[in-house]
């Protein structure tokens, strides 16, 4: 089940969606069960219920991504968000810190820059997304600047390096309560199409000639695979990590394939970091986790909590 302070639990409030965005009534159908759904294989329709969701849940009035870049379920993500704020709470006598003083590094913030949108929304968090892709970052910006408020709070950067995550981003003055991320899933394109067929099937759908062209959660190559796939970038998250030990509270990252988890926990620990955490997350049949990680001890957490938070 969801996080319990996810807005998104049961099924999704047309009604409330329709009379905020209006044009979401044109996509929404009785299913074969009775309730009211959209074609979750149509990505015109998934674009504007996110649209909607962001709008009526969160006052993001303005939000659109370019097409086929990743299109992300927004009740997935959220839970993301909530418990990243419950593993800062347990530096916190467990009160989530909130406001600009907290500070969340996205790694990968894409074109649609959900994390940040949610994060500042929910808790007034401050964001630096970074992403390699120029394109996602000038949507990202545009999205941003279009919502007054959020401006101010979420900035972005160029990785400009293909084979480094924090190294040539960050400055020996950037310091950050969280880092997240949602990393390249995939090894290759051909797994990535693979993948996509496997949606279409789940979806009761024929598979289209063209799969790239029809993804009904989008994609580009640096969203969906990377060589080495999910497993590799983590390892190298974890490694460039120990060169930024003090300037990170909680490093973390989603791991969408739970064999992999066994291997990034040897790699923590041939890091020596001090605490990893392994939180299990839970969206209707689909489980999910995210791994999190500090190099700081229990004297350094609280010097952090105390300089930072007050």
């Amino acid at each position: 089940m969801l996080h319990p302070r996810n807005r998104h639990q049961g099924r999704y409030d047309f009604a409330r969606l329709i009379k905020d965005t209006p044009e979401l009534a044109a996509f929404v159908f009785l299913n074969p069960y009775g309730n009211q759904s959209i074609d979750f294989a149509d990505p015109g329709a998934v674009k504007l219920l996110n649209r909607a969701l962001l709008k009526t849940y969160y006052n993001i009035k303005h939000w659109d991504i370019p097409v086929n870049y990743l299109c992300p379920p927004i009740p997935g993500r959220a839970d993301y968000v909530h418990h990243l704020a419950d593993l800062l709470a347990t530096n916190n006598a467990g009160i989530i810190p909130s406001g600009a003083t907290v500070r969340v590094l996205d790694i990968g913030v894409g074109a649609n820059a959900i994390y940040p949108l949610i994060g500042h929304a929910e808790y007034g968090w401050a964001f630096l997304g970074s992403d390699i892709d120029a394109v996602a970052l000038t949507s990202a910006r545009t999205i941003i600047q279009a919502n007054p408020g959020f401006s101010t709070a979420i900035k972005l950067r160029q990785q400009k390096s293909h084979k480094h995550i924090f190294q040539d981003l960050l400055g020996a003055n950037d310091y950050f309560d969280l880092t997240l991320c949602n990393p390249p899933f995939h090894t290759s394109r051909e797994d990535a199409l693979s993948g996509t067929r496997r949606k279409w099937r789940g979806l009761g759908k024929a598979v289209p000639k063209q799969t790239t062209s029809a993804l009904n959660f989008g994609g580009q190559s640096t969203e969906l695979w990377c060589e080495g796939g999910e497993a590799l970038f983590i390892r190298r998250m974890i490694e460039e990590s120990t060169s930024i030990r003090s300037q990170v509270l909680w490093f973390s990252t989603l791991v969408s394939k739970e064999s992999n988890l066994p291997g990034l926990l040897h790699a923590l620990r041939k890091v020596n970091a001090f605490d990893v955490r392994t939180v299990e997350m839970t969206q209707g049949q689909k489980k999910s986790r995210f791994i999190a990680w500090t190099f700081l001890n229990a004297a350094a957490q609280q010097a952090w909590r105390s300089e930072r938070w007050r």
